[in-house]
C-alpha cells in the first residue's frame, strides 16, 4: 500500500499452491521429503528494476530516498529472516511502474528439533 502510485487504486492479490515434487529443492536434508507450499503476493505498485531483486532483502537497503517513501529498510530483510528460519525461501520479481510479485515457499510442516 505504501509503494503505490498516487491516484492509482492499490490492488494486492494473494494465492497459494502446493508444489509438485521437483518444483522446489529444499536446502536442508530432512525437508527434501516434505511437501511445500508457495504463497505469492502480487501488487500493482511502483515495482522495481529486476536487477535490485536481491538488494531489497538486505537490511537498511532502500531503492528510494526516505523522503519519497517512508520506512526504515528492514521490512523485507525481516521477512527473509523469518522465512529462512522456517526452512523456506523468499524471492521477488518486479517491473518498474508495473508492480511486484513476492514468492514465499515453506514446508508443509516443520521437522521437530530443526527450527
Amino acid at each position: 500500500m505504501k509503494f503505490s502510485e498516487k491516484g492509482r487504486q492499490p490492488v494486492i492479490n494473494i494465492s497459494c499452491r502446493k508444489l509438485n515434487a521437483g518444483e522446489f529443492v529444499p536446502h536442508s536434508e530432512p525437508y527434501k521429503y516434505i511437501s511445500h507450499y508457495e504463497i505469492i503476493f502480487t501488487d500493482n505498485g511502483i515495482g522495481f528494476e529486476q536487477e535490485y531483486a536481491e538488494q531489497i532483502f538486505m537490511i537498511f537497503q532502500r531503492l528510494h530516498e526516505q523522503y519519497t517513501y517512508a520506512g526504515s529498510g528492514i521490512g523485507l530483510a525481516l521477512c527473509r529472516k523469518i522465512v529462512n528460519n522456517h526452512h523456506g525461501s523468499i524471492s521477488a520479481k518486479g517491473q518498474k511502474d508495473k508492480g511486484s510479485s513476492f514468492s514465499i515457499i515453506l514446508p508443509e510442516k516443520q521437522v521437530p528439533g530443526k527450527i
